[in-house]
């Protein structure tokens, strides 16, 4: 009898708890008072997501002289070939100054015959990868053709008697330079496009074992024109590299998200089904404490795309409770994209 009348009495502490708040609520925000405040945190919302990817664009320019300053200060004045499309640039490069040899100097021109190769990838990149991607990879792309242009190339060598030191430090920067445009959701063009286009497409591929097969073909041409010690410390120099690509760009690493909300899930819902094309398994709940309906939403992304996530969720309800675990293991059908 003693154990039903705590029950009882633990109900009623509850409901008169939910409508002790329920009437706070009432006299603290006036009519309209909770859409006025909904509109605010859109809008904070709306700063943050501005704010996060101005934060991940820096962070792709900063790639980009990261990874101009290893190409210009240790590899070009060894006579080294970088990978993927820039080493096709400067084979480009190489074989124009043998024929016009003005053009030759301080400028390397084979950065601007990455910009303009990089024009039809673009375009397909636009199709498979998403405007937004776009946009920062030809900011980038430009970024990198500028610092390319400007950084000096020293006419001695800086690890002038060691060329194996150069490719090593050479390679580091230039694959940090180019793994951290892609950790930021950025890219800086040339096999990156391909290698993303390729995982978008569910292929098992990564953008390091992308640019290390396009390398193959590459040095394969190099061989014939070149001596057998340049192709060597080239191979090395790209080796280097796509290790410290795929070392900051994993792009495989997924993330489970567990979302519980009481407000605008059925917009929630169609927006990120819409957006981010990702499925949603979803079910009902109720609040222990306060016994009110919950929808609880669960969500399998890739960590690059958390950001954009967050910001649909705290779109809708700003105060709605998530729930983060990165790093697991996902069997079955999962769309592998940036």
């Amino acid at each position: 009898m003693s154990s039903a009348n705590e029950v009882s009495s633990a109900k009623e502490a509850r409901s008169s708890a939910k409508e002790a708040r329920s009437s706070a609520k009432d006299e603290i925000l006036p009519r309209g008072g909770t859409q006025n405040m909904n509109k605010n945190m859109e809008k904070i919302t709306d700063r943050q997501f501005l704010r996060e990817q101005g934060k991940s664009l820096l962070g792709g320019i900063a790639g980009m002289l990261l990874y101009a300053i290893g190409m210009n200060c240790f590899i070009v004045p060894v006579g080294l070939y970088s990978g993927g499309l820039m080493g096709f640039c400067q084979l480009i490069r190489t074989l124009l100054i043998r024929c016009f040899p003005l053009l030759a100097g301080m400028v390397d021109i084979a950065g601007i015959i990455y910009y303009l190769l990089n024009i039809p990838l673009i375009l397909v990149a636009i199709r498979n990868i998403g405007k937004k991607f776009v946009v920062k990879t030809i900011l980038c792309v430009t970024a990198m053709t500028i610092f390319l242009s400007v950084i000096p190339i020293p006419l001695t060598p800086i690890m002038e008697d060691d060329i194996l030191a150069s490719c090593l430090i050479g390679g580091i920067l230039c694959g940090a330079g180019l793994g951290i445009p892609l950790r930021m959701s950025c890219s800086s063009g040339g096999m990156d496009i391909l290698g993303l286009t390729m995982i978008k497409l569910g292929k098992n591929f990564s953008v390091g074992k992308i640019n290390l097969l396009v390398n193959a073909v590459l040095y394969g041409i190099c061989l014939f024109l070149f001596d057998v010690p340049t192709v060597i410390y080239s191979l090395i120099y790209a080796s280097v590299s796509a290790m410290a690509v795929d070392r900051l760009h994993s792009q495989n690493i997924n993330v489970e998200v567990t979302v519980v909300t009481n407000e605008r899930w059925e917009e929630m819902e169609k927006d990120i089904l819409a957006h981010m094309d990702r499925g949603i398994t979803k079910w009902n709940a109720k609040g222990a404490y306060t016994e009110a309906d919950k929808q609880v939403l669960y969500i399998m992304v890739s960590k690059y795309e958390l950001v954009h996530l967050k910001y649909i969720i705290k779109k809708h309800d700003p105060h709605a409770f998530i729930v983060v675990n990165e790093g697991v293991n996902i069997s079955g059908h999962f769309l592998k994209k940036l």
